[in-house]
């Protein structure tokens, strides 16, 4: 059972007053029972002095006079009054018949007789046999005039003294209850007024306990527990502050991590995880929370626990570069920093920067170099070899052989000027300096255009453009001059690549808000290992052949950056030897 502070607080002043009560109770009940004695006992003497005096002034003969004088005495002093002869015979006795003194026992060797004969005067507490109870007796020598010598004796029954000392008792013991039925009120009212403000400083604890800081408690009083309630309020408020500085730099680093690209991972010393960001759950493919696991459970990279086990061995920064066999793998720059306090490490914080997109344009800026080298070097080289010739004399020498090499050299110099075109165009639709000029466009008019323009060429391959399919189909909203670069950069890929005799088909169909149309022929087909390159830069199926067929390797790049900066996508599907099919999708108008 749980006591309050209240109900100790009265126990304890409850019990202080027991204690003081009994005290007093019994140092007053031994004190007054003393007293009354002793009161009883000096008046006993004080009558018995009287009653001699009385007796010896009437008692002449013990035998005839005595029991007369103590019946008399007897009534006066309402105490029993017994006459013994020096020799111990009770010749009178206020409470026996004269008749009966006879059978009384000889009283020499009573202690009050005896001491009343040695000094005067005696006193005495004992049972009396002769009335069965207990008696006070006091005595003293009782000389008549006719010169014999006694002693007279008073008794008092000891039942009045319990008597008297039982009310002093009943009116002691009386008192003491009402004094604690008063103190039992007055300790419940002081134990309830001292033990209120205790009661709100429990209150506040269990709420400050609870995350409740914005109770204060009122200070009434300026003792201790004013004093206590004054600081506790203080820590309060100190708390809540505190409370609200680092919910504020919690939020901080939240949000500092939260708004961080690089992946963060904490950990004690022990290599169990304390903290990650989101951008390294993403980096890892987590989806689920990793606090409280060890890192080779979350991530089972054995050369990621052999650097946090390098760390921790040596407590020394280490940074290191690592690829994750995460999909097609993830290349991984690592910041490794132990923490330390007072010389003791406590644990280790990881960052890790994805550098794969940085690996990958590095890669794609070596192979645009080479790309590049590579498809100017052909023309400059043929260019130069042929205008060597010609300088040399090859002119006059054979103007014929002269003019061919000179178409040649126009020939290479078209091609070098398409391929910087198309470098410029590439550079712009990636830099975002393009700006769109949007119309509606109905596509079967664009295609109709467009196809006009590689009408000499279908021709010459007999290969039939079918436009049937766009009879109908909703405009667009695009750039007229970038969508038809879109559409001659698809058909003339179709006619490369399609053999004598073959068809192109464009049709267009709705998807949603947008409009998707589809090139597709009966050409040659691409592989699928080359599907997934099919839009890089200089990427090509058959080089040789594409050389041939005059094209610099960019078409496809361009068409992509042209569809992605109109806000649509484009796919490829194709089986070799059976053809291939181009979707890109426009905004419907």
């Amino acid at each position: 059972m749980k006591l309050t502070i209240q109900w100790k607080l009265m126990a304890s002043y409850l019990c202080l007053l027991i204690f003081i009560g009994g005290a007093f109770f019994v140092y007053l009940n031994h004190t007054l029972t003393t007293h009354l004695a002793h009161e009883i006992q000096e008046n006993l003497k004080s009558e018995s002095r009287l009653a001699r005096m009385v007796a010896a002034r009437e008692i002449r003969d013990m035998r005839r006079d005595a029991p007369a004088a103590a019946a008399a005495i007897s009534r006066e002093t309402r105490a029993r009054v017994t006459v013994v002869l020096e020799g111990g015979e009770v010749v009178a006795d206020s409470d026996i018949a004269p008749q009966y003194l006879g059978t009384l026992e000889n009283h020499a060797n009573r202690p009050e007789v005896r001491q009343a004969l040695e000094q005067g005067g005696g006193a005495a507490v004992r049972y009396s046999a002769t009335i069965k109870t207990p008696m006070l007796y006091v005595a003293t020598v009782l000389n008549t005039t006719e010169g014999e010598r006694g002693v007279l004796r008073l008794s008092l029954p000891l039942t009045a003294v319990e008597k008297a000392k039982q009310s002093i008792r009943t009116l002691l013991g009386a008192s003491l209850v009402v004094s604690l039925v008063v103190a039992l009120l007055l300790s419940y009212l002081l134990s309830r007024f001292t033990s209120r403000s205790l009661r709100t400083i429990t209150t506040l604890a269990t709420q400050l306990g609870r995350g409740d800081y914005g109770r204060r408690i009122p200070v009434i009083t300026r003792d201790e527990v004013g004093e206590l309630a004054r600081v506790m309020n203080e820590m309060a408020s100190q708390i809540e502050r505190n409370l609200a500085r680092i919910s504020a730099e919690k939020n901080r680093l939240d949000t500092i991590l939260r708004g961080m690209g690089e992946g963060l991972m904490v950990s004690d010393a022990g290599g169990t995880v304390t903290l990650v960001n989101p951008a390294f759950l993403e980096l890892f493919g987590l989806t689920q929370s990793v606090e409280g696991r060890q890192i080779i459970e979350i991530a089972r990279f054995p050369e990621l626990n052999e650097t946090f086990r390098a760390v921790v061995s040596s407590r020394s920064e280490h940074v290191e570069e690592m690829t994750l066999p995460l999909g097609e793998g993830k290349e991984v720059l690592t910041h490794w920093v132990p923490l330390m306090e007072e010389d003791e490490l406590r644990g280790v914080v990881a960052v890790f920067h994805d550098i794969s997109d940085l690996k990958r344009l590095e890669v794609v800026r070596r192979d645009f170099v080479a790309n590049v080298s590579h498809e100017l070097r052909t023309p400059v080289t043929v260019i130069k070899g042929y205008a060597e010739a010609l300088a040399g004399g090859l002119v006059k020498e054979d103007p014929e052989r002269a003019g061919r090499f000179l178409e040649i050299i126009y020939s290479h110099s078209e091609r070098l000027a398409d391929l910087i075109r198309d470098l410029l165009t590439l550079s712009q639709l990636e830099s975002g300096g393009l700006q769109l000029e949007l119309a509606q466009i109905h596509l079967d008019r664009a295609v109709a255009h467009a196809a006009g323009l590689l009408e000499q060429k279908a021709a010459k391959k007999e290969i039939a453009i079918d436009m049937s399919a766009l009879a109908g189909a909703p405009p667009v909203l695009a750039d007229p001059g970038r969508l038809e670069q879109v559409l001659i950069n698809l058909m003339d890929n179709a006619l490369k690549y399609t053999p004598p005799g073959g068809a192109i088909t464009l049709s267009a169909d709705e998807a949603g808000g947008m409009v998707r149309v589809s090139v597709h022929d009966t050409g040659i087909g691409i592989p699928p290992r080359d599907l997934p390159r099919i839009f890089e830069r200089f990427y090509r199926v058959d080089a040789a052949r594409s050389r041939d067929e005059g094209g610099t390797g960019l078409g496809l790049s361009i068409v992509k950056h042209i569809i992605q900066l109109h806000g649509g996508g484009i796919t490829v599907e194709s089986e070799h030897g059976r053809g291939t099919t181009f979707r890109f999708t426009l905004r419907k108008a």
